[in-house]
């Protein structure tokens, strides 16, 4: 091969934008030889095979400069992650500060998770099973029993009289939990009280569905809902953090029964004589 010869092999390179083939059929010349005259002049821009993860490439970059992690990148392209990493590990990744916590979270509560499955698992089975037992024993309040435990439980979570107000002597119950409420329903009406005879009202936070947490609660406690006295709605505080949101926050219900002083003074003895027997049970 001539000084001529490798120049004309250039020539038909870069001036007629020949292939490597239509080469060698013009001089004759071996696959290898031309590629070694050739060295270092690029091929014609006709001659390029097109790749077909071109497009996927260019996607995955547009995708890690807004942000995106290789694994979302991999996830929504269809491609592994070492070639997801692969197109675009010279691109940094710029996370938001709180985004980036956000994730940290996720992932450790992912992790948490994985790793206490097994122990939750077991730990609910067994509290149900203890639950249901203890259920089970108490099968049905007895009229004693009922007494007992709702003055009990009145003289916890009910209103009662102060030092600096000793005759203010209302039966006045509120409570957000329904079977808490329901056991007080049925104290006072073990007392003589008629159930329809008393005052219900909803307190619950102007955002929420006062509506429907009267038909809830009056659904619960077994009245109609027209015989429930207008909500009284708690003014929502944006700085205050509030848990006690959702469809499942229905308020608290305020029970109270009219004309209860001689019923206050009943609840007040019951207690007298629980507090003096503490002690003498099984003598």
């Amino acid at each position: 091969m001539t000084a001529f010869d490798a120049t004309e092999v250039r020539r038909l390179r870069t001036e007629e934008q020949l292939s490597v083939r239509e080469i060698r059929a013009r001089t004759g010349l071996g696959r290898n030889r031309i590629h070694e005259l050739l060295r270092g002049v690029p091929a014609p821009e006709r001659t390029r095979r097109p790749r077909a993860k071109d497009d996927l490439r260019t996607e995955a970059v547009a995708l890690r400069s807004t942000g995106h992690p290789v694994p979302e990148i991999a996830r929504r392209l269809g491609v592994s992650r070492s070639t997801a990493y692969l197109w675009v590990r010279h691109i940094p990744l710029k996370r938001d500060p709180e985004e980036e916590r956000e994730r940290r979270r996720a992932h450790s509560k992912v992790m948490t998770d994985a790793q206490w499955e097994e122990h939750r698992r077991i730990r609910d089975a067994a509290r149900a099973a203890t639950v249901d037992a203890a259920a089970a024993w108490v099968k049905g309040l007895r009229y004693r029993d009922l007494v007992l435990v709702g003055a009990a439980l009145y003289w916890a979570e009910g209103t009662k009289a102060k030092p600096w107000r000793p005759h203010d002597c209302r039966v006045r119950f509120v409570n957000s939990d329904p079977a808490l409420v329901a056991l007080f329903v049925e104290f006072v009406e073990a007392l003589g009280e008629r159930r329809a005879a008393l005052r219900y009202r909803v307190a619950i936070h102007e955002s929420a569905d006062a509506a429907e947490a009267v038909n809830w609660w009056a659904g619960q406690i077994g009245v109609p809902a027209e015989a429930f006295q207008p909500s009284t709605m708690k003014r929502h505080r944006p700085t205050t953090v509030r848990r006690n949101t959702g469809t499942t926050y229905r308020g608290c219900l305020s029970v109270e029964v009219p004309r209860s002083r001689r019923l206050y003074w009943k609840i007040e003895g019951i207690m007298k004589g629980m507090a003096d027997g503490i002690g003498t049970a099984g003598r």
